[in-house]
């Protein structure tokens, strides 16, 4: 059975930095590309970074080039999305997904349950 798990969320002071994972099982992760998406309150989910599969190529959202850096443990089978100078803004609930292709983009077929991270003072 194919599943997605996410860790590694919390409560952080702003300019703060926290790691999130997300573990799969049920099939090799570095043969897909996942993406990390995150839905605020009262907002839509956005996808804010991808990794395609091999870790050819990554991609994030222009707002947050530079503080957040997405890449992955092919033994642990284990993605991460490496967040640093947290702002207020960034607090959301985030999710990884895959749509087991090897390229970002397009539909995900299966998403984790979400880790919160809650950015404030």
């Amino acid at each position: 059975q194919m599943q997605l798990v996410e860790s590694g969320g919390g409560l952080v002071q702003p300019g703060g930095s926290l790691r999130l994972s997300c573990a799969a099982s049920g099939f090799i992760l570095d043969y897909y590309a996942m993406s990390w998406f995150r839905q605020a309150p009262g907002k839509e989910r956005e996808r804010v970074s991808c990794i395609t599969s091999r870790s050819a190529s990554t991609y994030y959202v222009n707002s947050l080039k530079g503080r957040f850096t997405i890449s992955r443990d092919n033994d642990k089978n284990t993605v991460y999305l490496q967040m640093n100078s947290l702002k207020p803004e960034d607090t959301a609930v985030y999710y990884c997904a895959t749509g087991l292709t090897g390229v970002c983009g397009g539909d995900m077929d299966y998403w984790g349950k979400g880790t919160l991270v809650t950015v404030s003072s």
